[in-house]
């Protein structure tokens, strides 16, 4: 049997994910580096794998479920690190996480009715918006000269409401989308139950 890279890759981000959270939350003599390492190997292994599974045809239902799932649990952790460390405000971990845990559940509902709603650019652009808002929420506090501490809190500040901007907008727009496929899916069958009727 060919081995899936692309899903092998996903696999190895949700492994990343409690060894991200120990380096980020215990303290131990360069955790902080190793943490900032970890989450961005893992963040760029997000780019690495959907591209792989596109360029040698290995799309697969797994790789379809295990790429978002892996994205979800690392952002997720990785938020409600920073929040323990008090370097980010609760209500922002919230607002992502319960637009995660949202689409999580409609493509779940979505499945139940047999339609796949993939990720959409809006929520590729997303994702990156958020692991550049993650990576510099983690370097900011740590690693910035006192003389740029300031400049630092501003473009840190500017690239987490971005990110929020982009999780609350993508997030609408898979709904709109999700609702679009579902009521044409429930038509289709309607149709097909008339159909079937008229046959008889």
């Amino acid at each position: 049997m060919r081995p899936n890279l692309p899903n092998s890759i996903s696999l190895f981000r949700v492994l990343m994910v409690p060894v991200l959270m120990v380096f980020l939350l215990v303290d131990v003599p360069g955790g902080d580096i190793v943490a900032l390492f970890v989450f961005l190997v893992a963040a760029a292994s997000d780019f690495l794998d959907g591209y792989l599974a596109r360029r040698s045809h290995q799309t697969t239902v797994l790789g379809a479920f295990l790429d978002p799932l892996a994205d979800k649990l690392l952002v997720i952790a990785a938020l409600v690190s920073l929040v323990g460390l008090g370097d980010l405000s609760a209500w922002v971990a919230m607002v992502v996480i319960a637009r995660e845990l949202a689409v999580s559940g409609l493509r779940m509902v979505a499945a139940s009715e047999n339609v796949v709603i993939s990720a959409s650019r809006w929520g590729k652009i997303k994702t990156a918006g958020q692991m550049l808002a993650i990576a510099a929420l983690i370097v900011e506090p740590r690693w910035l000269k006192p003389e740029w501490t300031l400049w630092g809190q501003k473009v840190t500040w500017y690239l987490v409401m971005l990110m929020l901007a982009l999780t609350v907008i993508s997030g609408v727009m898979y709904f709109v989308h999700a609702r679009r496929r579902l009521v044409g899916k429930m038509s289709h069958d309607a149709n097909a139950v008339e159909r079937s009727a008229e046959d008889a």
